[in-house]
């Protein structure tokens, strides 16, 4: 009997490391932290779906219940630890602008001259997650407000599934119009030449799309200097991009994960997944995606041969003409701002956009930089090789990693100097 616990013991262990190992490419640092963050999550994911399955709740709002704990944690990023000013004093104010939620964070008085920067930003989450008033993003924007004597906007656009397309984009755009009226950068001291917008992931697509629409909005006075776009999520033409294919199950964004995301924003049926995961939605002959369309995402000619490696474009011949009818966000710029043409590029303003190697959406942002940059835009590049998908999110002990707080840093030296 005194047998029984010792074997018992043994086989929770190793049935605990299964399920939390994965392999990884010798470029991610930290790997086994990684592995603990990504077995966290997934398990988040899997309790979410069997009370949707239950009928309990939603899966999405389960999730968010969920990481409310974690999102509490990440909010107490110390001055000491990134190496900022006081961060406590900076005012923070929840209001609204054009009737959007928003967080205003204001730096000390003083400063550098009167004037002071203006930055809008939009959280991650695959729009149906995320706050910037929470985790990472309260402490990062705290922390950039105090160094760069910066006005912060963040916006708390409605998510799914409580709204799909194109609501999340027009949150963002009535919050960006009010921010950029001359009364409101009257009212905070901004500069009207220095102010940008910033956003990562699906807060990185709202950022982009915004910034093409003020862009050539003849009718706005106040315009965006800069663009601010942390692996941004920019198209939903081709789920084959090498980077979807070399990371499809690199933590923590899945590439099934990613498209569902797609699906949901869309509000499209689930049950599409399959037909987008092999770009069967956008088939060679279909009629909607013209020639000139498709080499806007075209990655055979946008990539630099060092990512497109030995990867060879899935193009189908026939596919599912339904899908796009079904869910025509698909081709809207507004959803996709790497469908932009180049006329709405050419008046975009001048850019940083931020890549990781190990992250599904690593293409889209080579990809949006490279049309960004032949329509004359200029355009810096910030690739993170041992990067992965989030590590904006990953700044803080237990979570920390080391190209989070490296990223973090790239973001507001650019800033510092560019802004």
């Amino acid at each position: 009997m005194r047998l029984l616990p010792v074997v018992v013991t043994v086989l929770l262990t190793v049935s605990v490391a299964y399920y939390v190992y994965i392999p990884l490419p010798d470029g991610i640092q930290e790997q086994w932290k990684l592995m603990m963050l990504d077995a966290g999550f997934r398990t988040t994911m899997h309790l979410a779906s069997l009370k949707a399955w239950l009928g309990f709740d939603h899966y999405i709002r389960s999730i968010r219940q969920s990481t409310e704990g974690f999102d509490g944690m990440m909010t107490g990023l110390s001055s000491s630890e990134s190496g900022g000013g006081v961060v406590l004093g900076v005012k923070v104010s929840d209001v609204t602008f054009a009737d959007v939620p928003v967080r205003v964070y204001e730096p000390p008085a003083g400063g550098e001259g009167h004037l002071r920067r203006g930055l809008m930003f939009f959280h991650g989450g695959g729009w149906a997650l995320g706050s910037g008033k929470k985790g990472s993003y309260d402490a990062i924007n705290r922390m950039l407000s105090d160094e760069l004597n910066t006005v912060v906007v963040s916006v708390e656009y409605r998510l799914y599934p409580e709204v799909n397309f194109p609501v999340p984009y027009l949150d963002c755009l009535a919050a960006a119009k009010h921010f950029l009226s001359p009364e409101v950068q009257a009212k905070y001291a901004i500069d009207p030449e220095r102010v940008a917008v910033a956003g990562d992931s699906a807060g990185g697509n709202l950022a982009a799309a915004v910034a093409q629409e003020i862009s050539t909005d003849d009718t706005m006075s106040g315009k965006f200097s800069v663009q601010v776009l942390i692996y941004p999520v920019l198209q939903a033409l081709d789920f084959n991009t090498p980077s979807y294919l070399q990371n499809q199950n690199i933590p923590i964004l899945y590439r099934s994960i990613m498209v569902r995301f797609w699906l949901q924003y869309l509000g499209a049926d689930l049950s599409l997944q399959s037909q987008l995961l092999s770009n069967n939605h956008s088939f060679l002959h279909q009629s909607n995606i013209t020639p000139e369309l498709r080499a806007r995402v075209d990655w055979t000619t946008l990539l630099p041969p060092k990512h497109k490696k030995n990867y060879k474009p899935l193009t189908v011949e026939k596919g599912s003409q339904g899908a796009v009818k079904e869910v025509p966000g698909l081709l809207d710029v507004r959803a996709s701002p790497l469908l932009a043409g180049p006329e709405v590029l050419a008046k975009c303003p001048r850019a940083y956009i931020l890549t990781c190697e190990y992250d599904v959406l690593r293409d889209d942002g080579l990809m949006y930089a490279r049309r960004l940059q032949d329509a004359g835009v200029t355009v810096t590049s910030d690739h993170y090789e041992d990067g992965f998908h989030g590590i904006f999110s990953f700044i803080k002990w237990p979570l920390d990693f080391d190209v989070g707080k490296r990223a973090l840093r790239g973001y507001l030296n650019w800033l510092q100097n560019n802004l």
